[in-house]
């Protein structure tokens, strides 16, 4: 077992990467439009764009992801999810940091199965801005005063 491996997985499920996402990542299917959501930001975390090129609906993917060198992705959280006739939805906010600003995307994604895998189709985010109070809770979810856990 890698050493990612053997780390919780990004996607925040608590479980380790090994048995959460890594399998979707290396050719696995995910099991609901979520399960893919969340396979795709713990891509996103891991700069896995190649993955995130395979899991984007034929009929939507861009020919080049755009770059987000820089870009760390800190939390997700699921507010909903459901899925009808092959097609789905998740209602999500991922949390993130870029040269010492803290923000979220937040997203009601659509996804289609295309060849027995759900694929992302498409989503209108919102990226707000987060403000960060010193003795506050981080915003990465650890429960943890944001000085003492992801204050740059």
């Amino acid at each position: 077992m890698t050493e990612t491996t053997a780390h919780t997985c990004p996607c925040g499920s608590g479980q380790s990467y090994g048995h959460c996402c890594e399998p979707v990542h290396k050719g696995g299917r995910a099991a609901t439009p979520e399960a893919l959501m969340r396979s795709r930001y713990s891509a996103f975390a891991l700069g896995l764009d190649g993955y995130l090129m395979q899991s984007w609906h034929s009929s939507t993917r861009p020919a080049e992801l755009g770059s987000l060198d820089g870009t760390r992705w800190r939390s997700l959280q699921i507010f909903g999810s459901g899925e009808t006739d092959g097609q789905g939805w998740v209602h999500f906010r991922a949390t993130f940091s870029e040269q010492g600003r803290w923000a979220y995307l937040e997203e009601r994604s659509e996804f289609r199965q295309e060849q027995g895998h759900w694929r992302y189709v498409t989503g209108s985010p919102e990226v707000r801005n987060l403000q960060p109070e010193r003795n506050g809770p981080c915003p990465c979810g650890s429960g943890r005063k944001f000085k003492k856990c992801c204050q740059d």
